[in-house]
């Protein structure tokens, strides 16, 4: 239905495809028993001291807040449009990112932090609900995960939060308005709650317009005393790269470029930073600032690792600041946000809460490219594909993958048990917290 208000013959018959091929994306690297699946991914150093109580939801487990205050921290995540690592200096990119570089210095800095996809709902999937990737379209396109589908604003409405997702254009674009509204997202905003933009472009309100009606909201919540938990999602670094002229000294070259058009996402971002530290909200509140995923892939390598590299950073008042260099997935975002904000939960993510003390980094990152799937820890890779596995490691320096002959079979396992368990979790509508467990 979703594919029909487009008017395209192609885009039903798409449709109609991509739901055969949820069924098949369960078994497309092989077929392992659903207990052998859930015994190696359990054995990951951060879960192997937990205990899974629900049979018909077997990953859910509690998760202790690392924090304690006199009541929980707001959360505001800033998912950024394909702001990669590409364009950041300190993460080996072309360094048009002065704010974020400045930002970096003041709360916890992941220098190696991999998105799971190439796609915009790829990143929503894996930071809002820290789901593993799968061969299937993201499920904030799928039919089983528009409603009891687990995601950090149904676990945070439950404990007393208001839920909103802000965005400068159309809500309905790839589902989102319908995913967020079934799985705990109180409010919806788009463009046409936006007053007044001063800039609209292909792909709505720019980043500026965004930023200063979010800045408001989070005013008039503070105001009242109401803990809220916020998803804004820019756009203004999107193609056409269209976005104001009111900055025009940040420009190089013709305006409409993607350089250009992270500068003024940067310098939007920048903006908004200064508005809320001078805010009463600022001291009340955690933020992550991460990207969705970075540019546009192109070549022919199984799995372009280096394109998956992002920039992630969790600031607010409450934050000291850190650098972590161990590898980190869009996962783990969540997780350990809402530890840090001092919420103690029962949660059904396989991400690791990386404020968690006493407890080792599980150092690995997946992706996913295609029908291909990357499994990556510092010193090896495995790449599942439907018609076999390779090994080898990835080479930091100079941002390849290197093949070897060898296939440790533990790393192996792991990789395709991570990459089975969602396909699994999302058929049996197994990936929720049930209302006994709250």
């Amino acid at each position: 239905m979703n594919s029909l208000v487009i008017s395209s013959a192609y885009s039903v018959e798409y449709a109609i495809y991509n739901m055969r091929h949820e069924a098949s994306a369960a078994s497309v690297y092989g077929k392992v028993p659903i207990d052998q699946i859930l015994n190696t991914v359990k054995k990951q150093p951060h879960l192997v001291e937990k205990t899974f109580p629900s049979e018909k939801y077997p990953t859910v487990h509690f998760n202790p807040a690392s924090r304690n205050y006199n009541k929980p921290k707001n959360i505001v995540v800033i998912l950024e449009e394909s702001l990669g690592a590409t364009f950041v200096k300190d993460l080996g990119g072309v360094g048009v990112t002065p704010n974020l570089e400045q930002l970096r210095q003041e709360g916890w800095w992941f220098k190696q932090l991999y998105a799971t996809g190439t796609r915009s709902v790829r990143g929503i999937e894996a930071v809002i609900s820290s789901f593993l990737p799968t061969p299937a379209r993201s499920t904030v396109k799928l039919s089983l995960s528009q409603q009891n589908f687990y995601t950090a604003a149904d676990l945070l409405s439950r404990k007393g939060y208001f839920t909103e997702f802000i965005y400068g254009g159309e809500t309905h674009f790839d589902n989102m308005g319908s995913f967020f509204t079934g799985n705990g997202f109180q409010s919806i905003l788009g463009q046409g709650d936006i007053v007044n933009p001063q800039f609209v472009g292909s792909w709505g309100a720019s980043d500026g317009d965004l930023f200063n009606t979010a800045h408001q909201r989070f005013k008039e919540l503070e105001k009242i005393g109401q803990p809220f938990f916020s998803l804004v999602f820019t756009s203004s670094n999107h193609e056409p790269f269209e976005f104001p002229d009111n900055a025009i000294e940040l420009y190089s070259k013709s305006k409409n470029t993607v350089e250009n058009a992270v500068k003024y996402a940067d310098f939007a971002l920048g903006e908004f930073i200064k508005k809320a530290k001078r805010s009463e909200y600022w001291e009340d509140t955690i933020f992550l600032i991460v990207a969705d995923h970075d540019t546009r892939v192109y070549g022919n390598e199984l799995v372009p690792i280096n394109k998956f590299h992002i920039p992630g950073l969790i600031l607010g008042g409450s934050i000291k600041p850190r650098k972590i260099d161990s590898i980190v997935s869009q996962i783990d975002l969540l997780p350990t946000v809402i530890s840090l904000a001092g919420v103690s939960s029962w949660t059904p993510s396989i991400g690791q809460d990386l404020s968690a003390e006493n407890v080792p980094f599980a150092n690995r990152a997946m992706m996913q490219f295609g029908n291909n799937y990357a499994w990556m820890t510092n010193d090896a890779v495995i790449i599942l594909t439907p018609s076999g596995s390779m090994a080898g490691y990835y080479d930091f320096h100079k941002n390849s993958f290197v093949r070897s002959s060898k296939v440790h079979d533990t790393l192996y396992n792991d990789a395709l048990a991570h990459a089975l368990l969602p396909s699994w979790l999302y058929q049996n509508l197994a990936y929720f917290v049930p209302e006994d467990l709250n």
